[in-house]
């Protein structure tokens, strides 16, 4: 009986394990990618300033429906001077173009604006 238990423990945890391979459509993301290269006379605050006030939009956006970032770390040197990569995703096209338009976005572009040398966006769906 106890080797019953092991093994059928053990086929559970191999099965919740598992990825989905195939995502229903319901489970299926919208990513949001974002590169920023900031300017040269932006101070390590400003660009403190900026990544806070990014990552406090998924608190504010319920749309939001995950988010991460995270500065540059490849040593292929092919980034085109973009350091910081944002990650957020949505479950609609909708959703994404509320956010866009979202006030608390509007307000977030506005910190970021002054600090702003290049940026780069990407939106597809997951697959």
């Amino acid at each position: 009986m106890k080797n019953i238990l092991i093994l059928l423990s053990i086929a559970l945890l191999s099965f919740s394990c598992t990825p989905n391979k195939n995502p229903t459509e319901s489970q299926k993301m919208l990513r949001h990618v974002v590169l920023f290269k900031f300017n040269d006379s932006s101070s390590p605050e400003d660009v403190k300033k900026v990544e806070d006030a990014f990552s406090a939009l998924k608190g504010k956006i319920n749309l939001i429906k995950d988010y991460e970032w995270g500065t540059n770390s490849s040593p292929e040197g092919l980034n085109q001077g973009l350091t910081h990569c944002f990650f957020v995703s949505f479950a609609s096209d909708k959703d994404r173009d509320d956010y866009l338009v979202h006030p608390d976005h509007v307000a977030f572009v506005e910190v970021l604006k002054p600090h702003l040398d290049k940026v780069t966006v990407v939106d597809y769906w997951a697959k």
